[in-house]
């Protein structure tokens, strides 16, 4: 496997290794833009008519609200205060391994990914540090997240997603379209950061839950582009994640497969987590068997 000393949002590797926003705290429920009753005439009349005006300004508000509503609520999306997330991550045939990614409000994260025997560790202290350990590199060491990294980790580390009090975080929301994806009629909408990263959203058009994310990420100084898709949406603790995300780079054969065993919100999780790590042990050597003595003649 080819290694790349770099890392923008979870890129270890030559291939992405990527936790969207929500890395599984995402979406889903039933919302309507409307909230009026009539005669199932009128009704019928008024849905031809609402079809063909495009989605103003207020109908993005009504599809962010629909989608928040969908996730569990504002107060229950802010309720949790701690959060982890075990189990694999699989780059096609190539590789595959277990996970565990731990959050703390504010802003702290803790993510471990291990593959052939070998941990890499991705940390950051919710205020202005954080560190990398990557044994794939020669002579790895922790080392500490340069001033790139740091200014990217936000949206990674950000419990409560994009969308949430969005216009203070500095997101601008436009809506783009309305199309198929996933044998859904979806809303599209582009989302632009406060750095100007700009990334599009699909939503159930009907439910509500991201369907799909699309966007470019940084590999080795080129933007790749990235699309993730979100399968199985359980319930933990009234908010609803996604168990599954699909992952690829369009025109590629790079692929990620994200799969939750277990989601846990509100546990115990000490500060101590978020300060530096210290490099896991190597692995065993291999146990070389002596060569059978020659027998007498």
């Amino acid at each position: 496997m080819r290694v790349s000393p770099t890392c923008r949002k979870g890129t270890f590797f030559s291939r992405p290794v990527i936790f969207p926003y929500e890395l599984l705290p995402v979406d889903p429920s039933l919302f309507s833009l409307y909230h009026f009753s009539m005669s199932r005439r009128l009704f019928v009349l008024a849905i031809f008519f609402l079809a063909a005006l495009p989605l103003s300004a207020q109908s993005i508000e009504d599809i962010i609200s629909g989608y928040i509503a969908a996730r569990g609520g504002v107060e229950k999306i802010k309720a949790v205060k701690t959060e982890r997330v075990t189990g694999t991550i699989s780059f096609g045939a190539e590789a595959d391994g277990p996970f565990i990614l731990e959050r703390k409000r504010p802003l702290k994260i803790h993510m471990e990914l291990t593959l052939s025997g070998q941990t890499v560790i991705r940390v950051y202290n919710g205020k202005d540090a954080g560190w990398i350990f990557n044994p794939f590199l020669p002579n790895p060491s922790v080392q500490p997240m340069s001033e790139g990294e740091l200014q990217n980790i936000f949206d990674e580390a950000d419990f409560d997603g994009p969308f949430v009090d969005y216009k203070e975080k500095g997101n601008k929301i436009e809506f783009v379209d309305k199309e198929e994806m996933l044998g859904h009629p979806a809303y599209k909408v582009r989302l632009t950061n406060k750095g100007g990263d700009v990334s599009y959203f699909y939503f159930d058009a009907t439910t509500s839950l991201l369907l799909k994310w699309e966007g470019t990420r940084k590999i080795n100084g080129t933007d790749l582009p990235w699309e993730s898709f979100f399968h199985d949406f359980r319930e933990v603790n009234g908010l609803k994640y996604p168990f599954l995300i699909e992952s690829d780079a369009p025109g590629t054969d790079q692929t990620q497969r994200i799969i939750a065993e277990k989601i846990e919100v509100n546990i115990p999780l000490e500060d101590s987590r978020f300060e530096k790590p210290s490099p896991p042990a190597p692995p065993p050597a291999p146990v070389t068997r002596p060569a059978d003595a020659p027998k007498p003649n």
